[in-house]
């Protein structure tokens, strides 16, 4: 079967992707402390809205990152056997306490619903060596506890 040039440009961008991943160390801190200063709260309920999103949220606070870098949220919900990570985006670290929320999509992943899951959420410094790939991720931040998933649809 012959390779279309499409197909051979996903399939570069794919492998271009997992050594992003694969190459940059994530080096996590312990029991939630932060090496700057930060930390991250996921409220105890998720919710899922009519157009089947899930929602997660809760609040944040961290010093400023290094100049080299940016502080980004992460949230993941457990369920079962699935688990779905989602974007809270860009930290604003300046000390202050700041609420954050993120947003998924449950098209992929149909099978959570009402009831008790895990949250994690993590505050990740990520910190570029000049080109568009990270030179490392590290998680400053995290909070992870039971929460009870509200479906609203």
């Amino acid at each position: 079967m012959a390779t279309t040039g499409p197909r051979m440009a996903l399939a570069a961008l794919a492998a271009l992707g997992a050594t992003a991943v694969f190459t940059a160390p994530a080096n996590a801190v312990p029991d939630g402390s932060a090496i700057h200063g930060g930390d991250i709260y996921v409220s105890s309920e998720a919710h899922i809205a009519h157009d089947g999103t899930i929602h997660l949220f809760g609040e944040y606070h961290c010093a400023a990152p290094s100049p080299s870098g940016t502080v980004q949220i992460k949230a993941t919900i457990e369920q079962e056997d699935v688990r779905l990570s989602i974007g809270g985006g860009d930290a604003q670290c300046d000390g202050e306490v700041h609420d954050w929320s993120a947003h998924g999509t449950l098209r992929l992943t149909p099978t959570v619903h009402a009831g008790e899951a895990l949250a994690k959420a993590e505050l990740q410094e990520i910190r570029f060596g000049g080109g568009l790939l990270p030179r490392s991720i590290d998680t400053v931040a995290q909070d992870v506890h039971p929460v009870e998933v509200i479906d609203h649809r």
